[in-house]
């Protein structure tokens, strides 16, 4: 059975061993453990606009390997209304679990957590060659055709 979950100090082994893999999957390979710590940090901080929820695996005794999927939401203020939107800036399945539906758990669970807390929005953005991701998201989600700019300043 799979459960998701809001993160909480005893999934930290788990949580980080998944954030390692995707941060060498998109690029980050050399983040430090400050960072990682600082992240961490800000997760379970209540008072923070930062979540993170994870997919659990119920059938594993050992809170690392039960940690088998990772989001990390980040919640703000939005100018045409005055509800809050839900930014998904992580999403993470490990690859051990992938293609057995834990992705559209997650995204249901997510999307509930949107409505319960009277979020306008749930939005995300993935990479044009993220084709597998893409899959999941066309079957849940509306695409919305943008164009991203950013300036990077360090």
């Amino acid at each position: 059975m799979i459960d998701i979950q809001h993160a909480n100090p005893r999934h930290r082994t788990g949580w980080e061993r998944l954030w390692r893999q995707n941060i060498i999957q998109f690029g980050a390979p050399d983040m430090t453990d400050d960072v990682i710590d600082g992240l961490w940090q800000r997760i379970l901080d209540p008072g923070h606009p930062m979540q993170a929820w994870l997919a659990l695996d119920a059938d594993q005794d050992d809170d690392d390997q039960s940690v088998i999927g990772l989001a990390h939401l980040i919640i703000h203020p939005h100018t045409f209304t005055l509800r809050n939107v839900a930014y998904l800036e992580d999403f993470w399945v490990s690859p051990d679990h992938r293609s057995r539906g834990i992705g559209g758990l997650m995204m249901d669970a997510l999307q509930e957590q949107a409505k319960q807390n009277n979020w306008l929005r749930l939005y995300w953005l993935t990479a044009s060659d993220n084709h597998g991701a893409q899959r999941l998201y066309d079957r849940l989600a509306k695409r919305v055709d943008s164009v991203l700019y950013k300036i990077d300043t360090a």
